[in-house]
């Protein structure tokens, strides 16, 4: 039975009123932007909820992923989903095009039993009437939100339709939370419909209570640890990529806009003493693909793309790993990895996905969006931060010219992880009870 109208709920009710409304007049210029990223095989109707199309089948588990840096954190998560509840299909969305093609790299590694159950779509924007259709279309037996996913919108149209709904990895960074808590009546009521919010650290739990989380909190850890560590097949990627050749390989990936020119500056420093070291770049975004190789070559530098399957010959200097879904791939293929937006004021990218393969991990002075995983592989020597393109090349001479250096950073890197383990099984536990109460827990 609904729970009496409250003086509090009243509130929260005017504030997704007005946050409705306020959608509604800016959605001239949402539509602008959000109508740029177009997938060919997804429709632009369906950030209005239509055009979903066949569904893999029913029951069904929701998982929202704002982009590609969530589902690479969630690639476990997903995995370990598809595999305890064998009755159930999964629907991963995401905000933009290149999360889309962050899954559909995932659905596309999927065994013929597991590819059908696993399908993506675009989120709608948070309108009312599209939060209404998609879930009424998708039907889910659980919504999961990874991180900090709360549209108000779609959290109210699931609480209407009874879906079960659980936060997972809730992250809410300090300068997240003094933004929201400026609108705390509206935060407030979008997470009065989370049934379960699983945060990774005490910090981020106590922020979601103090914005009005009213159910249960969890602290369960940060999923990112749980990865499979030094995977043997990745070992063969410096062969496949370079032959026979001893050349030394620095990788610098998830690069943004106004960081690769400081990175080939770096490139220039390095190889004045390592005159055959080849720099892989992986920017982050692939619609700057195209610009990012021209820089390349406009700064004098022979350069061989991964999405033509160039050879890297002798005299290529740079390797554009300009495709999707083989970042890791292309960090196991160096011998030290450089994890971008850090150089920049962007707060950082995943360390943890090349400590996970044993690599020396080096980022800029900005990792505030990463602070939680950088600090345990920092305390223990895994990670090391650099201030400048100069500072960079020096860190890279320095790993390269000591492999037992190198070595020893890689290995602190795989112990921190295995030591941070366990949020996956926790989180799987406390998805199983949100299931069971309807009668669809886990198959045993």
């Amino acid at each position: 039975m609904p729970a009496p109208p409250t003086e509090s709920g009243a509130r929260q009710r005017l504030a997704r009123g007005l946050y409705s409304a306020a959608l509604y007049a800016l959605s001239p210029l949402i539509f602008r932007r959000i109508w740029r990223e177009q997938v060919p095989t997804h429709p632009r109707r369906q950030r209005l909820g239509f055009g979903l199309g066949v569904l893999p089948p029913t029951p069904r588990i929701w998982l929202h992923c704002a982009s590609v840096g969530e589902v690479r954190a969630a690639k476990a998560l997903i995995e370990a989903l598809l595999a305890r509840y064998p009755r159930h299909s999964l629907l991963i969305t995401t905000m933009t095009a290149t999360g889309a093609g962050q899954v559909q790299a995932l659905i596309d590694a999927q065994t013929e039993t597991t590819r059908p159950r696993l399908a993506h779509r675009f989120l709608p924007l948070d309108f009312p009437g599209a939060a209404r259709r998609f879930v009424a279309r998708v039907k889910p037996a659980m919504a999961l939100m990874f991180e900090t996913e709360l549209w108000p919108n779609l959290l109210h149209a699931c609480a209407r339709r009874g879906v079960p709904v659980a936060v997972v990895n809730g992250r809410l960074s300090e300068r997240a939370f003094s933004r929201y808590r400026r609108i705390r009546p509206l935060m407030a009521g979008a997470l009065a419909n989370v049934d379960w919010l699983a945060a990774k650290s005490v910090a981020d739990a106590h922020r979601f209570q103090a914005l009005g989380a009213p159910r249960r909190v969890s602290v369960i850890g940060s999923l990112k640890f749980d990865v499979a560590v030094s995977d043997s097949r990745l070992e063969e990627s410096k062969r496949s990529l370079l032959g026979k050749s001893d050349r030394p390989v620095w990788v610098a990936g998830s690069t943004r806009d106004g960081e690769e020119a400081l990175i080939l500056g770096a490139h220039r420093a390095l190889r004045q003493r390592f005159p055959q070291a080849l720099l892989i770049l992986v920017p982050r975004h692939p619609q700057r693909f195209d610009e990012v190789a021209a820089l390349c070559e406009q700064e004098g530098w022979r350069t061989a793309r991964r999405s033509e399957n160039a050879a890297v010959a002798d005299d290529v200097a740079v390797y554009l790993g300009d495709t999707l879904g083989e970042l890791a791939t292309l960090y196991a293929a160096g011998d030290v990895a450089f994890v971008g937006g850090s150089l920049v004021k962007l707060g950082g990218h995943n360390v943890l996905e090349p400590a996970a393969l044993g690599r020396p991990v080096l980022c800029g002075p900005s990792l505030e969006n990463f602070i939680d995983v950088a600090e345990p592989l920092l305390q223990a020597g895994a990670l090391e931060q650099v201030e400048t393109p100069a500072a960079l090349a020096s860190a890279v001479a320095a790993l390269l010219n000591d492999p037992a250096l190198a070595n020893a950073r890689g290995q602190a890197g795989i112990e921190v992880i295995r030591d941070h383990q366990g949020a996956l099984s926790r989180t799987l536990k406390g998805l199983d009870a949100l299931l069971s109460r309807d009668g669809e827990g886990p198959v045993s």
